[in-house]
């Protein structure tokens, strides 16, 4: 290797590092997203630990995940993070009303939380890891890593497995919480919860990306085959009309 090669490879890897982070700041939402995550329940928390009142608790953390909707609405952005918070609200919102256990509120986002870790573990365990049919299309290789880039399939089965097993961990604390801690102290738990586990969690996942063999661009394979395809059937009538000059000739 020489001397000017080795700045060649550098750039490359840096600009690998720096495709995996834009990717994994799109696919979960960025300071922006985790704002929108953390801010209904920390709201909601907030209130009633100070008044003990459910209704204005859970009408405070809709309205505030409704606002954020709204804001991303007038500021023309995507809205599938803001939409995500809203419908887990709602649902832990009625579930709280149902019951009329302020605990509620959270339930549905725990059962989630759980669901969604097994789910990362399950898929990985049948060969088809959750977190790369989550990041396939960001990366515009769909499912390309499964049957052609092994590397990558492997990195991601790594990136599922901590995911996972990040959120199982997480679990164990909330669930014996819901049953043994009051309200405010599984709320203060769970905001405390929020960040922190998933901000390890889109680490390792980038650790692990930005070790893995480059994604396959399969839309520019698509289009290389049609304009390959194009070019071909240019050829083929430039061909016939010669052949028909030559013919009348």
């Amino acid at each position: 290797m020489t001397s000017l090669d080795k700045p060649t490879e550098d750039t490359s890897a840096d600009d690998a590092r720096a495709v995996t982070e834009a990717a994994l700041f799109e696919a979960f939402g960025g300071v922006r997203g985790m704002v929108e995550t953390v801010l209904p329940g920390l709201l909601f928390v907030t209130i009633f630990t100070i008044n003990k009142d459910l209704h204005w608790s859970a009408i405070a953390a809709l309205a505030v995940s409704l606002l954020l909707v709204v804001v991303r609405l007038v500021m023309r952005d995507t809205v599938k993070h803001a939409f995500s918070g809203v419908f887990g609200v709602a649902f832990g919102v009625v579930f709280a009303m149902m019951t009329g256990n302020a605990k509620d509120f959270y339930l549905p986002g725990m059962l989630y939380t759980l669901g969604l870790a097994v789910a990362y573990i399950v898929t990985t365990l049948f060969g088809v890891p959750l977190i790369g049919l989550i990041l396939g299309p960001v990366f515009k290789e769909n499912l390309s890593w499964r049957t052609r880039n092994p590397g990558r399939k492997k990195a991601y089965a790594k990136a599922s497995w901590a995911w996972g097993l990040i959120l199982l961990a997480k679990c164990a604390i909330l669930f014996p919480l819901y049953w043994w801690a009051d309200t405010a102290q599984l709320g203060w738990v769970l905001v405390a919860l929020k960040i922190p586990p998933f901000l390890l969690a889109v680490w390792l996942t980038w650790v692990f990306l930005a070790k893995a063999p480059a994604p396959i661009d399969v839309f520019a394979e698509m289009e290389a085959q049609e304009k390959a395809e194009e070019e071909r059937k240019a050829a083929e009538r430039e061909e016939a009309a010669g052949g028909r000059h030559r013919r009348q000739a």
